[in-house]
């Protein structure tokens, strides 16, 4: 009986293999049709962006008799100056830029300041009415601007601020801060209690709160918001177009629209103003950057 259990205990098991599924190297699943499909559509549209800012680039450093020979499309057989030096004299272009600069950033500076104060009483300090309220600042969003040229016009112009780059900062001003109220807003209104009770607690003044506690942590939000609103003020041309009649208060792109109707130049000097208009806020762009990527993705990481 002994021997007989010895003979059962070590008779071998056999388990059938398991199957298992051959994947690509490094863990990648193999590309699907849809991923095809993705990537040509990334890349037409791609080739849809760059394609005006080939035709501005090669435009601008080409000579008349080459447009008219070769068309947009060909590149120059020479460098040709002559149309940006022609465009950067008969507006004064670094006037304009520093116009542009001026507004863009005051504008910028203060709708993020007038946002803070109004998100933080609206988000944190829990006012009465505050769905009201922030449904009040989306639709001013809503608004058209040329619904507010009328009575804007008339307003500034009893107070004498008509023909003013300050007339066109407050305008701005108010309409970016509403767009940044409305979303601040929402943000500041998940900031977690205990941290503020806890900065009571210590005896944390509102202002204290505000500026040490809020104000450090929202830092990445409020960097995006102040280079969406100077870049958004830079690009506006209705309004300012309107309110600032006299060659010295003109933006650039109320400078490059103004010149680009004068039947005197050709499409060369209007590629190189367009190309002029362009470099600064990519060069805005270029050293925020890092703020912006930093900004965007703050949060989406714990």
């Amino acid at each position: 009986m002994v021997a007989s259990t010895m003979v059962v205990l070590d008779e071998p098991t056999t388990v059938p293999p398991k199957r298992v599924r051959s994947r690509p190297r490094g863990g990648m699943s193999r590309p699907r049709g849809i991923d095809w499909l993705m990537l040509a559509f990334v890349i037409v549209a791609a080739l849809l962006i760059i394609a005006p800012f080939y035709l501005i680039l090669v435009n601008s450093f080409k000579s008349p008799t080459d447009y008219s020979n070769g068309g947009p499309l060909s590149l120059p057989t020479s460098i040709y100056l002559d149309g940006i030096a022609t465009f950067w004299e008969r507006v004064n272009f670094p006037e304009k830029v520093w116009n542009s600069i001026f507004i863009s950033g005051m504008v910028a500076v203060l709708a993020v300041l007038i946002s803070v104060l109004n998100a933080f009483a609206i988000g944190i300090g829990r006012i009465k009415g505050r769905s009201w309220i922030v449904l009040l600042f989306l639709l001013a969003n809503l608004l058209p601007q040329e619904a507010l040229l009328y009575p804007l016009y008339y307003m500034f112009k009893a107070v004498g601020l008509y023909n003013n780059v300050w007339s066109v900062i407050i305008i701005f001003t108010v309409i970016q801060a509403a767009f940044g109220t409305y979303l601040l807003s929402a943000v500041y209104g998940t900031f977690p209690k205990e941290v503020l009770e806890a900065a009571a607690i210590d005896g944390a003044s509102r202002w204290q709160i505000l500026w040490r506690v809020i104000f450090p942590i929202s830092r990445p939000t409020l960097s995006v918001l102040l280079i969406f609103f100077f870049i958004w003020t830079w690009n506006e041309f209705l309004i300012p177009l309107t309110f600032l009649v006299s060659n010295a208060n003109q933006t650039v792109p109320v400078a490059i629209s103004v010149l680009q109707g004068d039947r005197l130049m050709d499409v060369t000097t209007t590629s190189a103003s367009a190309l002029l208009g362009l470099i600064p806020t990519l060069i805005f762009f270029l050293i925020f950057q890092r703020t912006l990527t930093r900004g965007i993705t703050a949060g989406a990481v714990k």
